[in-house]
């Protein structure tokens, strides 16, 4: 009887941190709707050692990175609390949903 419920109890852990897991690795928006809304994004964002020339810094790949950040990171922007003219023109325009399919898109995106 002990063996019997430890094996359940062990089966239904696996199965809650299964779910866990595989819901927290998805973004909550729309990869597909982000592509397109990431157009603009990949004429940077998606060169291989791009630098910006003004101001001049290494432009980040964001393929593959956490939808959360990449929420996070244009809404900073947005709120003009990270300092980029360019990206903050590019956020500024962009809705909630905008942003989290875009980020939805780049968090399955391996570069």
């Amino acid at each position: 009887m002990k063996n019997r419920r430890l094996l359940y109890s062990a089966v239904l852990l696996s199965l809650t941190v299964g779910t866990l897991v595989s819901t927290g690795a998805r973004a909550a928006g729309d990869a597909e709707a982000g592509q397109v809304k990431a157009i603009p994004c990949m004429g940077c964002h998606a060169i291989p050692g791009y630098s910006n020339v003004y101001p001049t810094y290494h432009v980040p790949r964001v393929g593959g990175q956490h939808p959360e950040y990449i929420v996070a990171a244009l809404k900073a922007y947005k709120a003009k609390q990270r300092s980029h003219p360019t990206m903050q023109a590019q956020a500024a325009t962009l809705s909630e949903d905008d942003m989290q399919d875009i980020a939805a898109f780049f968090s399955l995106k391996r570069e």
